[in-house]
């Protein structure tokens, strides 16, 4: 009788390993080699199923190769020690260079500049090129890749990922890139950047971590990268790129800044006029809890996300301040988790730039009163009604001296102004206790309170 499982088109069993994960595929075609020899016909004829070469084992390699025929090679090779004269890749290398669809490299200075040297043939059909250093170099140790790497061709390249490497490639050839990372690659110039996200018309991602560029662009000089989806920036002072940057509508831009060197609100930054289609904002989040500073911007009608380490005490002021630079009259959320604010006056100066915000939430501040006290009609300008159409709030009772009676002043004033609020959230610190009575003194001035149960007493 015939197995049921021999029913089954070779056609159809031979596309089973499309269902496997990459990592493990390999080892588990070669098992389904050796199940009978009919088995084996289906998926030794199969050349994509042989493509992937680690170049560890001679006779393995030589296999994939014969197995794989025509097909594009994806070669990935990681190199620890020396390479000895016997090594596989040198023996396989100036066979498969015109057939390689991927390459991925990890090695150290020694080796890594000699496998490269073995990779100037051209490759016409290279969309993927992932080449990395070992971080343990000094900057002056760096491997140096040479010009003349795939023969200075890279038109056919799609996305190009350099960690640990300088590199004197010919930047203005690879007209169908479309993603972009470079990890302490020095030096780099500004204007070779530039000349990377000009001529590269279909980039959609660009991440770049190293020292500050060197500044050798052209003054006047602007580059809108059309296609562009997203950006992450951390390279020492952003305007050292952004001021030659005009951002397209929609992008997700990250900024890593230091700090303590942000301007103050009379001298702004000039890259932050490069950045006006960035400026339909419609949800603020401020955080302190990652290991630097960072700005999201992900607009337009986005959010900015600030997620800063900081020891500075005033950040989240310095922050807001920063972003009053931009248009924040569409904001309408306005999160805040461990701030701190030495006044409420400077505070209040920038939320009225916010005319539409109608929630705000407050959680883990260190002056939680200074924010309250900022909504407080009246703090700085006598009259100027803050946040007017602000409708939910959200805080934290006890944290750091926050009582309930702070915040019924607060809704008291706002509703005499006819700012009344349509919910307030009050949720629990360690320790709190709030008397039912002030609840209910609340209520009067809000429509809607929720409360922890567990801090009512």
């Amino acid at each position: 009788m015939v197995a049921p499982i021999n029913q089954i088109p070779p056609e159809i069993l031979a596309l089973l390993p499309d269902f496997w994960k990459p990592r493990k595929r390999d080892q588990k075609v070669i098992a389904l080699t050796h199940v009978c020899q009919a088995w084996r016909q289906v998926f030794t004829s199969r050349s994509s199923l042989w493509t992937n070469l680690d170049c560890v084992d001679t006779d393995k390699t030589l296999v994939y190769l014969e197995r794989s025929k025509s097909s594009p090679i994806n070669l990935s090779l990681r190199r620890d020690n020396d390479l000895l004269p016997d090594d596989p890749f040198f023996q396989i290398i100036p066979h498969v260079v015109g057939r390689l669809r991927s390459l991925s490299v990890r090695g150290t200075l020694e080796n890594l500049q000699d496998i490269t040297a073995h990779l100037s043939h051209p490759a016409p059909l290279l969309e993927d090129v992932s080449i990395n250093g070992s971080c343990e170099f000094e900057p002056e140790d760096i491997p140096i890749l040479t010009p003349e790497l795939f023969n200075g061709d890279l038109t056919s390249l799609r996305k190009l990922d350099l960690s640990h490497v300088r590199t004197e490639l010919p930047w203005r050839n690879m007209v169908n890139l479309t993603s972009l990372q470079l990890f302490h690659t020095s030096p780099v110039s500004t204007a070779q950047l530039l000349d990377v996200l000009e001529s590269a018309p279909h980039l959609r991602k660009v991440e770049l971590f190293f020292e500050p560029p060197i500044p050798d662009a052209q003054n006047g000089r602007l580059v809108s990268p059309a296609c562009l989806e997203r950006m992450e920036i951390n390279c020492g002072p952003p305007s050292i790129l952004l001021d030659h940057l005009l951002i397209p509508v929609g992008v997700t831009l990250i900024i890593f800044m230091d700090l303590e060197s942000l301007p103050d609100r009379d001298h702004p930054p000039t890259f932050l006029d490069n950045l006006s289609n960035l400026r339909g904002f419609t949800e603020i989040q401020l955080n302190n809890a990652n290991e630097s500073p960072a700005m999201v911007f992900d607009g337009p009608n986005g959010i900015v996300s600030v997620v800063v380490m900081t020891s500075l005490e005033d950040w989240t002021c310095l922050m807001l301040n920063f972003l009053a630079h931009f248009d924040t009259s569409t904001v309408n959320h306005l999160e805040i988790s461990d701030g701190y604010c030495l006044s409420s006056s400077p505070l209040h100066a920038v939320l009225c730039f916010m005319k539409n915000l109608r929630s705000i939430q407050f959680t883990s501040c260190k002056t939680p009163h200074n924010f309250i006290h900022a909504l407080h009609p009246g703090t700085s300008l006598p009259g100027v009604m803050v946040c007017p159409k602000l409708e939910k709030l959200t805080v934290v009772l006890g944290s750091k001296g926050l009582r309930v009676e702070n915040v019924i002043r607060m809704a008291a004033a706002r509703a005499s102004r006819g700012a009344k609020l349509t919910r307030v959230t009050l949720m629990r610190s360690y320790g709190t206790r709030c008397l039912r009575l002030g609840l209910l003194e609340l209520e009067k001035h809000v429509l809607h309170v929720e409360c922890d149960p567990a801090i009512v007493q």
